[in-house]
């Protein structure tokens, strides 16, 4: 029970430190800094609801600290952000900051991935995935102020999980269906 309490802890330590790297990051930008952290909030939460083994739901809330990290490069580079250009820019800044963090390769190399598709909708490959991109919609569609319509296709279109369909029809208050 201690090993487990201790592996716990450690966990927990390595998120908080991520935490307040993408926070320092993206310093100036509330905006930002919420978002990521109600996506990692849900990322978590759905992860836990389905069941996730430790190490995919390790890389699923790494992954949800740091998917829009590319959005700064972006406004600085182009002056508007895309998801397109996120996914571009964000993985190599997402790489160097976990390898600063002491992140372990295999662990980076998924969430880079990650970060570099969580844009794309198609061919969606793991549950990190999934859960990434129905947790980043959580708050996307209440962020931007998504009508019923909207919300009930990309529900339709993308949702799979049973914990993120729940989630999202109890948000937004729709009877919704994956």
């Amino acid at each position: 029970m201690e090993k487990m309490t201790e592996a716990v802890r450690e966990k927990q330590l390595r998120h908080r430190k991520l935490m307040e790297a993408m926070i320092e990051f993206d310093q100036g930008s509330a905006e930002r800094i919420q978002h990521f952290l109600k996506v990692w909030s849900f990322a978590r939460l759905i992860g836990e609801m389905e069941g996730l083994d430790s190490g995919t739901q390790e890389i699923l809330e790494t992954a949800a600290l740091v998917h829009d990290i590319g959005i700064k490069s972006c406004l600085g580079k182009y002056g508007h952000c895309k998801g397109k250009q996120q996914e571009e820019e964000g993985p190599p800044l997402a790489e160097k900051l976990l390898k600063e963090l002491g992140y372990e390769k295999e662990l980076t190399e998924r969430v880079c991935w990650l970060v570099g598709h969580h844009h794309t909708y198609a061919h969606v490959e793991g549950m990190d995935y999934q859960i990434l991109l129905e947790a980043d919609y959580l708050v996307n569609s209440y962020e931007n102020e998504q009508s019923p319509e909207q919300i009930k296709i990309f529900c339709r279109n993308v949702f799979r999980t049973s914990s993120g369909i729940r989630l999202l029809s109890l948000q937004s208050g729709l009877e919704l269906e994956g």
